[in-house]
């Protein structure tokens, strides 16, 4: 995909640069000629390509801290009853 990115910013680079230099064309045109036809859509493009794998890191770094979480919460319910042990229950003496 990054080929293909880099591809057209050249192409667009190219274009601007035959505006620039054009007898009719400005550096203004050719500025904009490159946010317009590169830029913009490149990053749209990049951005729009790139959700799956966003989504797929916030998915994963959810389930790391609900394991964390879980894990944490076991971890304090085994101190817990490491330092207040359940009383033992007191048999009656049976005649």
């Amino acid at each position: 995909m990054y080929l293909v990115v880099i591809a057209w910013i050249y192409v667009v680079l190219m274009m601007s640069v035959a505006e620039a230099t054009n007898s009719n064309g400005t550096v203004l045109g050719a500025v904009f000629t490159f946010v317009l036809y590169g830029l913009g859509p490149v990053a749209l493009v990049v951005y729009l390509m790139g959700a799956p794998a966003r989504s797929k890191a916030l998915k994963k770094r959810a389930a790391q801290e609900l394991l964390q979480q879980t894990a944490d919460a076991d971890a304090a319910r085994a101190k817990n009853a490491q330092a207040h042990p359940p009383a033992a229950e007191e048999t009656p003496n049976s005649p």
